[in-house]
């Protein structure tokens, strides 16, 4: 089965093109099912307005969008209501809130800041050991809650660390175990895939953390991370994604919903 659950809108403020033109380009290249995940708003206090996600009022429109798409193209394709969540305990009773109001299908876990987002540090720009253990602690708690369905770009924290040293050896042997103790599936990132192939820069997905995954052996997953719908066409990329897992050893989730 071809899926691909990690797909933005412009309501991020990072994407371009219509919800329906997303939905279009997977059926154009061949999937069998798709899901949205839009980054999640959050009830920030003070009035914080984040310019990578949609505001509490834009959920409701959302959610209705993509409903309809799934309505309006169900002979043809599934579509699954969902969103990009990062593990903010004090907000966790609000988003399981949201999740039974609007029906939604799924959230991932993509874990951008810690804490907090105002006033925080991105986690693909990290630098010290203090940082990553916290990014850590972080993501092994929520995959500890059952809430998320998959952990997206899990060595995020490899776009801006310096080195992959006995620390970040750590703490991705924490998250690899973690995952494989909870089966809770990591994503092999194609968004990040394709940034080291065109830049010439090694992120993410960062090779030493992948091929602790080969020996661990977790449930993974792809994720197109879609931020326009030509991401969906781009059939190179989405083989030789599939292609670096396998020559891992490492199996691809057959579907997640």
């Amino acid at each position: 089965m071809k899926y691909n659950y990690h797909t933005h809108t412009t309501r991020c403020h990072h994407a371009k093109g219509t919800d329906e033109e997303f939905v279009l380009a997977a059926i154009e290249a061949g999937f069998d099912e798709i899901g949205f995940a839009d980054h999640s708003p959050w009830p920030y206090e003070k009035g914080f307005v984040s310019h990578i996600r949609m505001i509490p009022d834009e959920l409701e429109n959302y959610c209705s969008s993509i409903e309809s798409l799934g309505e309006k193209y169900k002979d043809k394709i599934s579509i699954k209501l969902g969103l990009e969540c990062e593990y903010f305990p004090k907000y966790v009773p609000w988003l399981k809130e949201k999740i039974k109001e609007h029906g939604i299908d799924f959230i991932i876990l993509g874990h951008h800041f810690c804490v907090d987002e105002p006033g925080r540090i991105y986690n693909g720009d990290i630098t010290t050991p203090e940082e990553l253990y916290t990014f850590c602690d972080d993501i092994v708690e929520a995959m500890e809650t059952g809430l998320f369905m998959y952990v997206a770009h899990p060595d995020i924290f490899m776009r801006g660390y310096p080195v992959f040293d006995s620390h970040c050896r750590e703490v991705s042997r924490r998250i690899i175990e973690k995952a494989k103790e909870t089966n809770t599936p990591l994503e092999y990132n194609l968004l990040g895939f394709s940034h080291s192939i065109n830049d010439g820069k090694q992120g993410y997905p960062y090779p030493d953390f992948w091929k602790m995954c080969a020996e661990i052996k977790p449930p993974v997953t792809i994720g197109i991370d879609a931020h326009r719908p030509e991401a969906y066409l781009d059939y190179g990329l989405y083989r030789k994604g599939i292609d670096s897992l396998k020559a891992l050893g490492l199996e691809i989730e057959e579907k997640l919903i």
